[in-house]
C-alpha cells in the first residue's frame, strides 16, 4: 500500500514531462555547453540553478544584449549555479581486504529518496538506490542489473528490491525506463533487463514477485514493440522492425534528433560537419547508440573505424533481442502464475518466434558466432563482440543444440576475444571507448553465464579468473574499482570515450562479488 501511494504521489510531478536543461536554458545553454565552460559536458546539465531558471535567463538576455557590459560566461555560470556532488571522489580507501572495500562502498554510492528541486535535470525516485559512481550521480539502467548481482551476494535484498520499485515507478511514470533518472535521458531507454531484474529479486522473495511486477513488464514490452501490429514488411517504426520474411526484431532508438544534452559540444562537433538531413541521423544514431550502453563502439559505424559512419539505427543488434526474448519468457512465466494459460501461449509463441528470427538473421555461419544484423543493408556484421554470447544466457527451447554451438563458440573466444586479463569488447582499436583494448565487468558477466550455462565450463572459469586477477591487481596499486579495465595490457590504464576514467565503480562492484561466488578470490 505504501509503494502505491508513493508511487501516486510522484506520479503528479512525473505526469508533468519535466524539460530538459536545453529546453529550460535556450541559448545560454548552447552557449555554455559550446564554450565549454565545463571540461565534461555533462556537468552543466546535472547542475543545480541558485536562483529560478527564469531570473539567469532574463538577466543573461539583458547582459548579452547590452554591448558596454564586460562579462564572464563561465564566472555567470559558476555564480548561478552549484556544481553537481560527488561524494565518492572524497571517499579514502583504507580497507586492504577488496570484499570490505565494495561492501563499504555500498553506502557512499547509496541515494535517499529524491526530491524535486527546480530546474534540476535530476528525476526524483521515491525509495533509495546505488548509483555507478563517478560522474554517473544517478540511477542507470542497465548498470544495475549487474549492481543488483553483488547486492544479492551481500545480502543487501531490500536495497536489491528498493531499485526493483523504482524502476517500476519509472515504467508507471513514463511507459519505459529512461536511461537514467535525468530528463535530459527521458527520450531513450537502455538495453531492456528489468525481467532479470524481476527474476532475481524473485530468487529472494519467491514466485509472487513476478505478479507484483507483471503490469511494469508488459509496459515496457509495448514499449519496445510500439507500433509493430501496423508494420508492413521491411518497414521498420521506432524501436520495431519487421523483416522482409514477416519477422518482428528490434533495434535501438531515441526520440530525438538532436544533439545529446549531456554531451552537446561532442555531438555537435561531429553532426554539424554534414546536411541538415544527414546531421539529424547521426544525432539520433549517436542516442541510439547510447540507448545500447555501447557508447561508442565500432560496432555502430559503417566502416568499424570512424564515428562520422555510426548507423546504430539501422542494425538490430543480437543482445537486445536475446533480453526481448527473455522479457517474453518472463511475461509467460508470469501469466502463468495468474492461471492466465492463453496469455502464457502467447507471449511463449512471441519468444519462439524471436528466438527463430535470431537464429536466422544473426547466427553467423562463416564466423560461428552469433553478430548483429543490418536490416537495411540486409547482411550480418562480420564483428566478433561478447554481444553474441546472449542467446547463450537465455535459449532454453534447444539445449542440446546451444551446447554444440557453444563449442564453435568458445573456440572463436579463444581465438579472437580472450586477453590477460578477460574478454576484449571489440577487436578493433579506434579509440572508443566500447573497443579495444577494454573490457567491462558486464560483458565478463554474461560472456562467463553463458558459456557456463551451455558446457563450456572450463573457459568460464578461466575468463572469471582473469577478470578477477585484473580487479583485485588494480585495486591493490590504486584502493579503485574501474568502470572499465585495459584487459589486453593489463599494466596499463584503460582508455578512451568521452571522458576519464571513473571509479566507484557499480556494475564492477556487483560482478567482482558474483564470480568470487562462483569461483572463489584469486590469489595476488
Amino acid at each position: 500500500m505504501l509503494f502505491l501511494l508513493c508511487c501516486c504521489l510522484f506520479k503528479v510531478s512525473a505526469a508533468q514531462m519535466p524539460a530538459t536543461p536545453d529546453k529550460i536554458y535556450g541559448h545560454f545553454f548552447r552557449d555554455v555547453q559550446m564554450a565549454r565552460i565545463f571540461p565534461d559536458s555533462k556537468t552543466f546539465v546535472d547542475c543545480i540553478p541558485k536562483k529560478s531558471p527564469a531570473e539567469i535567463i532574463a538577466t543573461y538576455q539583458q547582459i548579452i544584449s547590452n554591448p558596454a557590459i564586460r562579462f564572464s560566461l563561465k564566472l555567470y555560470t559558476e555564480e548561478n549555479f552549484e556544481q553537481p556532488h560527488t561524494p565518492q571522489l572524497n571517499y579514502i580507501s583504507k580497507e586492504k581486504d577488496i570484499l570490505a572495500h565494495i561492501r563499504n562502498l555500498w553506502s557512499v554510492l547509496k541515494r535517499e529518496p529524491d526530491k524535486a528541486i527546480e530546474g534540476s535535470s535530476l528525476l526524483p525516485l521515491p525509495f533509495p538506490y546505488i548509483v555507478p559512481g563517478g560522474r554517473f550521480r544517478e540511477i542507470y539502467y542497465w548498470d544495475s542489473y549487474f549492481t543488483m548481482l553483488g547486492l544479492k551476494e551481500s545480502g543487501e535484498n531490500d536495497m536489491m528490491e528498493n531499485m526493483v520499485k523504482n524502476f517500476a515507478y519509472l515504467i508507471d511514470s513514463f511507459g519505459h525506463v529512461p536511461n537514467g533518472n535525468r530528463t535530459y535521458y527521458l527520450s531513450r531507454s537502455q538495453p531492456p533487463f528489468f525481467s532479470l531484474m524481476v527474476e532475481l529479486l524473485a530468487s529472494v522473495k519467491g514466485d509472487a514477485v513476478y505478479l507484483t511486477y507483471l503490469p511494469q513488464l508488459e509496459r515496457e514490452h509495448s514499449y519496445w514493440m510500439e507500433g509493430s501490429g501496423k508494420l508492413k514488411r521491411s518497414q521498420s517504426n521506432k524501436s520495431a522492425v519487421k523483416l522482409k520474411d514477416g519477422s518482428l526484431l528490434n533495434r535501438y532508438w531515441d526520440e530525438l534528433d538532436i544533439p545529446r544534452q549531456e554531451a552537446y559540444y561532442e555531438d555537435e562537433t561531429i553532426s554539424s560537419k554534414f546536411a541538415e538531413g544527414k546531421a539529424q541521423k547521426i544525432n539520433r544514431d549517436l542516442r541510439a547508440a547510447a540507448a545500447s550502453g555501447w557508447d561508442f563502439s565500432s560496432r555502430w559505424f559503417a566502416d568499424n573505424k570512424n564515428i562520422s559512419t555510426i548507423q546504430t539505427t539501422n542494425i538490430i543488434p543480437v543482445d537486445l533481442n536475446c533480453l526481448l526474448y527473455k522479457l517474453e519468457l518472463v511475461i509467460a512465466k508470469a501469466k502463468l502464475l495468474q492461471r492466465n494459460d492463453s496469455a502464457a501461449t502467447l507471449y511463449q509463441q512471441k519468444a519462439t518466434d524471436r528466438l527463430n528470427a535470431i537464429d536466422k538473421y544473426c547466427w553467423n555461419k562463416q564466423l560461428s558466432f552469433y553478430t548483429d544484423y543490418n536490416f537495411v543493408g540486409q547482411k550480418q556484421s562480420a564483428l566478433i563482440t561478447p554481444a553474441g554470447i546472449y542467446p547463450f544466457c537465455f535459449f532454453d527451447q534447444k539445449p542440446d543444440y546451444m551446447s554444440l554451438l557453444a563449442r564453435r563458440v568458445g573456440n572463436t573466444i579463444k581465438l579472437k576475444l580472450l586477453k590477460e586479463g578477460g574478454i576484449v569488447t571489440t577487436e578493433k582499436k579506434t579509440g572508443q571507448q566500447w573497443d579495444a583494448p577494454n573490457g567491462w565487468a558486464p560483458l565478463q558477466w554474461m560472456t562467463v553465464w553463458g558459456l557456463d550455462r551451455c558446457g563450456q565450463k572450463e573457459l568460464a572459469r578461466e575468463i572469471a579468473e582473469r577478470w578477477l586477477k585484473l580487479n583485485l591487481s588494480v585495486f591493490m596499486q590504486t584502493g579503485k574499482l574501474m568502470e572499465k579495465y585495459n584487459v589486453v595490457d593489463t599494466k596499463s590504464p584503460s582508455g578512451g570515450g568521452e571522458y576519464p576514467a571513473q571509479d566507484g565503480f557499480g556494475w564492477t562492484n556487483g560482478v567482482f562479488l558474483k564470480l568470487v561466488s562462483l569461483y572463489g578470490l584469486p590469489k595476488n
